[in-house]
């Protein structure tokens, strides 16, 4: 048994945080119906290199566990068809253009009327009220919109974006908890309701203790780099060979630092003893760490700071990190068959079940591959008749 494999969600969107958030309910055993445009499919299928035997990576990355079926939906009978499976379904997930589920008369209220039980989960830049409502939704633009390149990025240089999409990858995130959420107000209430989730509130929620700090003091957040606001030392030093990363969390691991460091009498002095003191005079302690630090390597600092439990790591590439020991025991890479590539890697599930264990079962389909068996088995539909909706391009 899965956690969720009583589930049929029918998947409605493309690119990144609406499958994420649908490849999370599939990892978690429902089972979740993706559905594409003949002919083209899901943006990302064209988003590369990287490809594997025609497959991006991009797609591969957030659609495993899934089926796949195509429908046009510019058409009346592919929307007739998938009227016909979300009358079967327990959730959808979508992330048009707002307004066009309404035009092609698959809106939230017209669905609900039909299907009573359905959660309707919609996935959009800006929400679907507002003065910007409507406006398209792209990570990158949000990352600045939302606050977050402001905070990120070198304190003297320009600001950064995070190295992956979070705002879509945050927004998926979200939207499937409110999923879990709306299905259990469901077992009380035995009815449905929209799940609304833009990337902008995503982001904006995702700003934390940074847009608390704001909130009480009313100053807005420098940027810090690789520093951290409210700690110090709690940063990237580079040793003799490497960079390294070290998170000073209290007085007492400072002390302990300061013998490490052959210079104890650091911790001593008034503007370091604390670390409301050491944010204050961080200009001057900084540059003292580093040049310690400076007369040996990443391994000598992190064998030291670790007998004593002081928070420190190597800072890794990709291909260190997917190939690290405990990255594989805990299953974060995995295995498994695809029809076209044969043996394919995949990231692995990230949390574990004592009783119900999430997996990672099949590969992300190919455009349509599952689409036969869907129409047949779910909607009782001949061969015969499925070649012909094939033929005037419905499927």
């Amino acid at each position: 048994m899965l956690p969720l494999d009583d589930l049929l969600v029918i998947d409605l969107s493309r690119v990144l945080a609406g499958p994420y958030c649908t490849m999370m309910l599939a990892d978690l055993g429902a089972r979740v119906i993706k559905v594409e445009q003949p002919g083209s499919g899901d943006d990302t299928r064209a988003w590369g290199p990287p490809f594997l035997e025609g497959e991006s990576a991009y797609y591969l990355s957030v659609n495993r566990n899934k089926e796949g079926i195509t429908l046009n939906l510019k058409t009346e009978r592919g929307r007739e068809l998938l009227r016909e499976l979300l009358a079967l379904a327990d959730v959808v997930v979508e992330n048009f253009k707002l307004g066009t589920m309404e035009t092609w008369g698959l809106g939230w209220e017209k669905l609900h009327a039909c299907n009573p039980r359905l959660i309707y989960c919609n996935i959009s830049g800006y929400g679907v009220d507002g003065p910007e409502a409507g406006k398209p939704g792209y990570d990158f633009i949000i990352q600045a919109e939302a606050g977050l390149m402001s905070i990120t990025g070198p304190e003297a240089g320009p600001p950064m974006k995070v190295g992956v999409a979070i705002s879509d990858i945050t927004a998926g995130m979200f939207a499937a908890s409110g999923i879990l959420a709306a299905l259990h107000a469901r077992e009380r209430t035995g009815d449905g309701q929209r799940v609304d989730v833009s990337l902008l509130e995503a982001q904006v929620a995702w700003l934390a203790n940074v847009g608390q700090g704001y909130l009480v003091t009313g100053q807005p957040p420098k940027r810090y780099g690789n520093a951290h606001a409210a700690i110090v030392p709690y940063e990237v030093f580079c040793a003799s060979d490497d960079y390294f990363a070290l998170g000073i969390g209290n007085d007492v691991q400072f002390r302990k630092l300061c013998k490490i460091i052959e210079h104890p009498s650091l911790a001593n002095e008034p503007h370091f003893n604390s670390n409301p003191a050491r944010v204050e005079n961080r200009g001057e302690l900084i540059p003292l760490l580093q040049a310690g630090f400076e007369k040996q390597t990443v391994t000598h600092w992190l064998e030291k700071l670790s007998k004593v439990g002081i928070p420190a790591g190597r800072i890794k590439s990709i291909d260190q990190v997917l190939s690290d020991l405990q990255v594989l025991h805990r299953q974060m890479v995995v295995e498994v068959a695809h029809p076209k590539a044969g043996k394919v890697k995949l990231l692995g599930v990230p949390y574990k079940f004592s009783g119900t264990p999430a997996e990672v079962r099949t590969a992300p389909p190919l455009l349509g591959q599952h689409t036969n068996s869907v129409l047949t088995n779910m909607l009782g539909m001949s061969i015969e008749e499925i070649d012909s909706l094939q033929s005037a391009g419905v499927v």
